[in-house]
């Protein structure tokens, strides 16, 4: 009898999703970019479930791809937190809502 074999899980990291060059122009303006780690919880409790970002939709939803299953799910920005650099430079988890607060000057005229 053979011995059974064994399926290792791969240790590279997955390339970027292709989305379209609206899709990263919008999440350039959000100060997000596709295939940025993100997490979010399912309901107001439970565990924190890490994903990846793939695409912004018409509505405004973020399209993400959970890491465990790979299912593709959209939320609310404000249900979203990435990885980023806090008043020590610690990179601490930041709601995307307030990350994509942009203090860019407007022209007045």
């Amino acid at each position: 009898m053979p011995a059974p074999r064994v399926i290792k899980p791969s240790t590279k990291a997955s390339p970027p999703p292709r989305i379209s060059a609206a899709d990263a122009e919008v999440l350039i303006q959000l100060g997000l970019h596709a295939g940025e780690e993100v997490r979010f919880r399912k309901g107001d409790g439970g565990r924190w479930i890490s994903g990846r970002i793939a695409g912004v939709n018409p509505d405004g939803s973020i399209t993400l791809h959970d890491v465990p299953q790979g299912a593709a799910r959209s939320l609310r920005p404000d249900r979203l937190e990435v990885r980023r650099p806090g008043s020590r430079g610690r990179l601490t988890w930041q709601n995307v809502g307030v990350v994509a607060i942009t203090w860019e000057q407007l022209c007045l005229w």
